[in-house]
């Protein structure tokens, strides 16, 4: 068919298709390009009389310099990928009409549908209804990519398709990082696996987890992804990866994720699950030392005596930094929670903050506690708090004396 050739997947040969150098041709292209970006589709009909549909087209690039330059760059591209990617959905219905085939993949293994995921609008969600000018085009915008990828969806799109390089994405991979989540939604209503992996073994709730995308996380969760799927090459679950990307330092300047965290907790996530390293959740919270997700870790029975194989507990994660250590609140909470207390590793070496010299008294008294062996009524507070956690405490205090519930939910004071 024309410049396309098949090679495993059918995909446009490189160089394949030369500019045209003036005359007929050029003119042809150059009609042909104009007709496909005004969306005139009786030219574009009597336009294909003439030029195969599947047979690429040379245009000018946009990527090189503008005007009528000696030296201005042309680029190859098949009708139906210039449509998709500048969302004009009539040239895009028109093209399919006559035969327009969406799984031709260019010079870089990509399909019509990866091509226009890759170009979709950039959108804003601040408003509700678009209120100026400019807002009301990138509104129109939006809702012609949509009309497009409905159209190529309906015209056999295959949805599962994976981009021909390295990272081996789904278009719901490419949806995630370029996309809205009514992209998402439409995807998966049209078959698009929900749990499918890259070659970096992630799933798209994987990739919405590590941005914070709640909106994605929500429509993927809804279709049918499952919060407990697990990074191959690192064990890490979405409930880690959102974790880690809440607690960074953008994170914490952002005040985000919290909400993201709490929709996998409450939807199935294992908050104990361990990657390959032995970490949990609540070690990543820990060593972040934000103060909302070690608590929301905590009221959902997250574990904090878990040691990694390398034999390291939450609280020595989270003696790790010295800012950590400065909230002693937060520090007297998960000391409280702590039997046996592990503040060594394996090698027998304490965490960095704790070593600095301003903390020379907390590290004695730390290293005290940890050598001091706990009675067995402190054992029994510890196994109560650790069994019912946060999330029953109210429902206990109900039910035994207040005294005992008292003692069972004490703090320790680190002042003595």
């Amino acid at each position: 068919m024309g410049n396309v050739t098949k090679r495993g997947s059918r995909e446009l040969v490189a160089g394949g298709a030369r500019a045209p150098e003036g005359g007929q041709p050029a003119a042809l292209h150059t009609r042909l390009y104009e007709a496909i970006m005004s969306e005139d589709r009786a030219a574009l009909r009597a336009l294909l009389r003439s030029h195969p549909v599947n047979q690429p087209v040379t245009v000018l690039d946009d990527s090189s310099s503008y005007g009528s330059l000696p030296n201005q760059q042309t680029k190859s591209v098949l009708p139906i990928h210039l449509a998709a990617k500048c969302c004009r959905a009539q040239s895009l219905l028109c093209l399919l009409e006559h035969g327009a085939d969406p799984e031709l993949r260019d010079t870089r293994g990509l399909t019509t549908l990866h091509l226009m995921l890759l170009h979709w609008p950039i959108s804003s969600t601040t408003w509700t209804r678009p209120g100026n000018r400019m807002q009301m085009i990138l509104t129109d915008i939006q809702n012609s990519a949509i009309l497009c990828l409905l159209i190529l969806c309906k015209h056999g799109a295959q949805v599962n398709a994976r981009v021909d390089n390295s990272n081996k994405h789904s278009p719901l991979h490419l949806a995630i990082t370029y996309g809205t989540h009514p992209v998402v939604f439409i995807l998966a209503q049209n078959g698009a696996q929900v749990n499918a992996t890259n070659e970096s073994s992630m799933t798209p709730l994987h990739m919405a987890a590590d941005i914070l995308n709640k909106e994605m996380m929500e429509t993927l969760i809804a279709c049918g992804a499952n919060v407990n799927c697990v990074v191959s090459s690192t064990g890490n679950t979405a409930l880690k990866l959102a974790v880690c990307a809440a607690s960074s330092k953008a994170g914490r300047l952002l005040a985000a994720g919290m909400s993201c965290i709490r929709l996998l907790l409450v939807h199935g996530a294992k908050v104990n699950a361990q990657d390959h390293e032995g970490q949990t959740a609540i070690h990543e919270a820990c060593f972040g030392g934000r103060e909302p997700i070690i608590n929301l870790l905590l009221e959902f029975e997250a574990n904090v005596n878990i040691v990694t194989r390398n034999g390291e507990s939450p609280i020595h994660m989270y003696l790790q930094r010295s800012s950590n250590i400065r909230d002693t609140a937060l520090l007297a909470t998960l000391l409280y929670r702590s039997y046996p207390l592990r503040l060594a590793d394996n090698r027998g070496v304490l965490p960095a903050g704790i070593m600095l010299p301003e903390f020379h008294l907390l590290r004695e008294t730390l290293i005290k506690l940890s050598q001091k062996p706990l009675s067995l009524e402190d054992i029994c507070q510890r196994n109560v708090r650790n069994l019912y956690g946060e999330r029953h405490k109210q429902r206990l205090k109900r039910l035994l004396p207040q005294r005992i519930w008292n003692s069972v939910y004490g703090y320790y004071d680190l002042t003595s």
